[in-house]
């Protein structure tokens, strides 16, 4: 099946409509969603499901903004003009219509209206890339399972997507109530442990979006983001060999003596990477570490000297988080650690 012959605007659709209908936000008197765009923003949809819910959101503002004005006005006038000239909206004709008949004619289109995006959203296709993450104190476990000849691949902290592509995606959590949220590309959705949810969007813009957790979820649950990666298809499947690959071997003895460190510190009774003995479950897979644009669930770059701040005093730059702190490593066993971590692309 065709997804971009099926789905209502195609991406090169969205540009105009987009500028229309923040041109028609700032004329209407709201040039906040107007001006309101970026990696993190419901108000810059990327694509189709998120423009339908980003619409309704304009249409519900901008309306509700000029019943307020409305109203308003109403308010001032019968509070300062003369009793005779006000005396009309007490009448029985202007409490039927503005008062009963109104209100009833809005919501009448509204509730349509809203039903539509509800139909025309989140909707599931046989084909749809399957993407599954698991919310955790304070982080995000990602698995693509094996499909049509594509290999199984888990990461962390990261999504990669397809554009144009329906992507369908199952959450839970493992521990207490997550919600995923990623505001240019769809609605939210909760992450509750023992219970699966699923959602479907498709992605139409390629760049680098933001995804955070919108539920409560303990002490850092502020710092607990993930960066969603949009490229073209062909990209996207060179992304997805690379990470199905086995970890590359050290290549010079510097490196070597990190991964030995890695060994003998028990690292791998909670982390895994693929192609050595490491195979622990409870943290995020590091087999490919190095290639992701952040480390501490979006809240840091990744270079060594991040990687090693972040082994040696975890709790100092995420209080709460399970992976307790190795300040006991010296400075050269951290850049050695950190080094082999960073070469893991």
């Amino acid at each position: 099946m065709d997804l971009k012959s099926t789905r209502p605007r195609p991406s090169r659709a969205l540009d105009p409509l987009l500028a229309c209908t923040r041109w028609l936000a700032l004329v209407s008197g709201v040039p906040v969603l107007a001006g309101c765009s970026g990696i993190q923003s419901a108000l810059d949809p990327a694509g189709n499901d998120a423009y339908e819910i980003y619409l309704l959101t304009i249409v519900m503002t901008v309306g509700g903004t000029l019943i307020f004005v409305g109203v308003t006005a109403l308010l001032l006038y019968a509070i300062f003009s003369r009793p005779e000239q006000r005396a009309w909206l007490g009448t029985r004709r202007t409490i039927v219509y503005g008062g009963l008949a109104f209100p009833i004619v809005t919501l009448t289109f509204l509730l349509p209206y809203g039903l539509t995006v509800m139909r025309d959203t989140d909707v599931p296709t046989a084909d749809a890339l399957q993407i599954e993450v698991i919310g955790e104190q304070f982080w995000w476990r990602v698995r693509y399972p094996a499909e049509q000849g594509q290999p199984e691949v888990t990461t962390a902290n990261e999504v990669a997507l397809p554009i144009g592509r329906r992507v369908t995606v199952t959450v839970t959590a493992a521990d207490v109530i997550h919600s995923f949220w990623i505001p240019n590309l769809a609605g939210k959705i909760d992450m509750i442990p023992g219970r699966v949810n699923r959602f479907s969007f498709t992605v139409e813009r390629p760049g680098v979006y933001r995804g955070v957790c919108a539920e409560f979820c303990g002490d850092q649950h502020a710092l607990m983001a993930f960066d969603v990666l949009a490229m073209e298809d062909a990209e996207f499947s060179a992304w997805r060999a690379a990470q199905a690959a086995p970890a590359r071997e050290p290549v010079t003895p510097f490196l070597e003596r990190g991964r030995e460190l890695f060994r003998s510190g028990g690292c791998g009774n909670c982390h895994a990477i693929r192609g050595t003995e490491a195979n622990g479950q409870f943290g995020p897979d590091l087999t490919h570490v190095g290639s992701r644009r952040t480390i501490g669930a979006g809240q840091f770059p990744n270079n060594i000297g991040t990687l090693g701040g972040w082994i040696a005093n975890t709790q100092h730059l995420k209080p709460g988080v399970r992976m307790p702190s190795y300040g006991m490593l010296t400075g050269e066993d951290l850049r050695a650690i950190a080094g082999y971590l960073e070469s893991l692309k």
